[in-house]
């Protein structure tokens, strides 16, 4: 595997880590959406990947979770239907956390890697140079 590989596959890593990053901030940022019984509750989202031909990964889809959701009695709250009951995401925020910081590392890793390719790039250079 030549240099060149290595930066395609790390930037390729690199865009998925970043689309499941924002994926992430998405859920974590509506885990306290409510909605109306009468409608769906916001769906979780998660970044499926696959593996790209020759290296690397992309992102293949993104998978949304139950739109059924939980329901959660709040008789005081707008939404409420007769009952009380309103509709929340079914999102664990352990999960999220712990994924956010998977995705994270994941993408360090790729920063870390493309920097590595550009040392060597640099240092072949200057051998010619030299």
């Amino acid at each position: 595997m030549g240099a060149f590989d290595m930066l395609r596959i790390a930037g390729s890593s690199l865009g998925f880590h970043q689309t499941w990053l924002d994926t992430l901030a998405n859920n974590i940022a509506n885990v306290n959406t409510i909605k109306p019984t009468s409608g769906s509750a916001f769906q979780a989202q998660s970044v499926v990947a696959q593996a790209q031909q020759g290296g690397g990964v992309e992102v293949a889809g993104i998978a949304e979770g139950d739109p059924t959701g939980r329901l959660e009695y709040q008789p005081d709250h707008p939404m409420a239907d007769a009952n009380g009951y309103v509709r929340a995401p079914d999102i664990d925020m352990a999960t999220q956390m712990t994924e956010l910081v998977m995705a994270q590392r994941g993408f360090q890793a790729s920063v870390q890697v493309t920097k590595d390719a550009q040392e060597t790039y640099q240092s072949a250079l200057s051998i010619g140079r030299g």
